[in-house]
């Protein structure tokens, strides 16, 4: 076997038919005894090039999810043996590590409280006890932020570098625990459950949820954090420290220390896109997300001129070009413009900052509303009319969740 490690084209292709093998339901203990060698210093990096490959190579991703438990137990050892970075305080990944803590220490309350709650034979139960696991079940509900810090900011900078398989399949697992989360809130916090239910309410989605969790924080622990610090450059970690505020943290608040030695990655950086904070847009792609919003805007400036008004396909009020810097009283008929004055009157004071109407007109029900625009500093930019249609949207009931050729 050791032929195979001086050779890094044929290990790579070793280690990708080790994991073929296990979704082709060999035992995956077997593979590990007969490769013991092989896989006793492969890295999180590799692993995580290991599944992109195959990922790109046909091997869904969905199929991937479903056994990486699995491929995780094969490369146990070696993970384990690798080393453990220790990162300053305030670095996004000792954050993510921080919050994994706080979360592993709510587990570790809550697993004898379920064990309890699981051998009861009392008629009714403990209120005490129910008042507990609802606490400890909403702080498990702060994971969220944990991951969507991961799903919308830290897998964003490692796509940039063609790591994208890896971060598909942990996002799958992130909806699957949120959808376990979701059950037990609508049966713990919801109502309360009866006794006869409790037992399968723990059995068959509590203890499993808690199980998925740690899992995945193995999996932070020694597989993405480490392949993200030695992908990600200092100026894409400044990055994601400075994004990460505006998502939030889970039970913890940063630590401070840590000062990136370059400053964050620019969001924009061609010259042709019209730079935003939070990324960067050609005109015509500007004008199409406008054109396509299933809604009517109109913006009128803080001189009170009509500068631009969408143009959907479906209209509620009709517009024309000629309107484009009329002052906007002259664009409403007598008896409504004082209406119109009064609001921009009220949003340029500083009294309101927004205002609405509903009507019905024809078989449309119109839903108007104004918004008063303020720059960073408060000072009013103008203001915005946003008008649709909500006919529709009023006979909206319970969910959708499956795509369909309606």
């Amino acid at each position: 076997m050791s032929e195979l490690i001086g050779n890094h084209q044929q290990r790579r292709e070793t280690l990708k038919q080790i994991i073929r093998d296990i979704h082709q339901n060999k035992n995956p203990q077997e593979l590990k005894e007969r490769f013991r060698e092989l896989l006793s210093d492969v890295g999180a990096t590799e692993i995580a090039a290991l599944e992109q490959e195959l990922i790109q190579e046909g091997l869904p991703e969905k199929e991937i999810q479903s056994l990486c438990d699995v491929h995780v137990s094969v490369f146990e050892d070696s993970l384990d043996q690798q080393p453990k970075s220790q990162e300053q305080g305030g670095h996004p990944i000792q954050t993510f590590r921080k919050e994994n803590h706080a979360i592993a220490d709510v587990i570790q309350e809550l697993r004898p409280l379920l064990k309890q709650l699981l051998d009861t034979t009392q008629e009714t139960i403990p209120e005490e006890d129910l008042n507990k696991w609802q606490v400890l079940h909403r702080q498990l509900l702060e994971l969220e932020k944990h991951y969507s810090r991961k799903e919308n900011i830290l897998f964003a900078y490692l796509e940039k570098h063609g790591v994208s398989g890896p971060p598909k399949v942990m996002w799958g697992i992130h909806d699957e625990i949120r959808a376990q989360l979701k059950q037990i809130s609508q049966n713990l916090l919801d109502h309360l459950p009866a006794k006869h239910s409790l037992p399968e309410l723990v059995q068959a989605t509590a203890l499993p949820a808690l199980k998925a969790i740690e899992d995945m924080i193995y999996k932070e622990e020694n597989i993405l954090f480490p392949m993200s610090m030695e992908t990600l450059t200092e100026a894409e970690w400044a990055a994601v420290a400075e994004q990460s505020s505006e998502i939030g943290y889970t039970l913890i608040q940063p630590d401070e220390g840590w000062v990136p030695s370059a400053p964050p990655e620019p969001t924009v950086t061609s010259h042709r896109l019209l730079s935003f904070p939070t990324g960067g847009l050609s005109l015509e792609q500007v004008s199409l997300i406008f054109n396509h919003l299933p809604v009517d805007i109109t913006f009128v400036d803080e001189f009170d001129i009509v500068r631009y008004f969408s143009f959907g396909k479906e209209r509620i009020f009709q517009r024309s070009k000629a309107i484009i810097g009329r002052n906007v009283k002259d664009c409403h008929p007598p008896d409504s413009v004082h209406i119109v004055n009064k609001i921009v009157q009220d949003f340029k004071s500083g009294q309101r900052d927004t205002a609405e109407f509903w009507l019905h007109m024809n078989d449309m029900y119109v839903y108007i509303q104004y918004f008063a625009i303020r720059d960073e500093k408060g000072t009013y930019r103008g203001t915005m009319e946003v008008t649709q249609d909500i006919q529709k949207l009023q006979n909206i009931q319970g969910e959708k969740r499956i795509y369909s050729e309606e």
